[in-house]
């Protein structure tokens, strides 16, 4: 897999200490990266074909850097925000990153 995904979804899990912190100490930081670079590779590549159906003969890498922004967008969207607002009162919770990682990951 490009590094870029795994670049990318390295620095949305420090963007997000609390979680970077919970997948260390609980020992699934890697396992959770490269899931994640899993999801988010295989939601650009549907958005890249998605896009590429409606908008034929359009510029390939303009409909790829398209998709990469949705499909960061999605990412974004299923993990918590960057800077939870109570972080000792809420726990973090992995289940909406995890409904993220089911819907993109290829069957299989």
């Amino acid at each position: 897999m490009p590094p870029l995904y795994k670049t990318i979804v390295m620095e949305m899990l420090q963007d997000r200490p609390g979680l970077y912190e919970q997948l260390r100490v609980q020992k699934t930081l890697l396992q959770s990266l490269e899931q994640l670079s899993q999801a988010l590779k295989s939601c650009h590549q549907g958005w890249m074909t998605q896009l590429a159906e409606t908008r034929p003969g359009s510029d390939p890498s303009q409909l790829s850097s398209e998709a990469l922004e949705l499909a960061l967008h999605e990412l974004e969207e299923s993990l918590p925000p960057p800077s939870p607002q109570n972080e000792e009162t809420e726990p973090l919770s992995l289940d909406v990153a995890m409904m993220f990682l089911q819907r993109h990951m290829p069957a299989g």
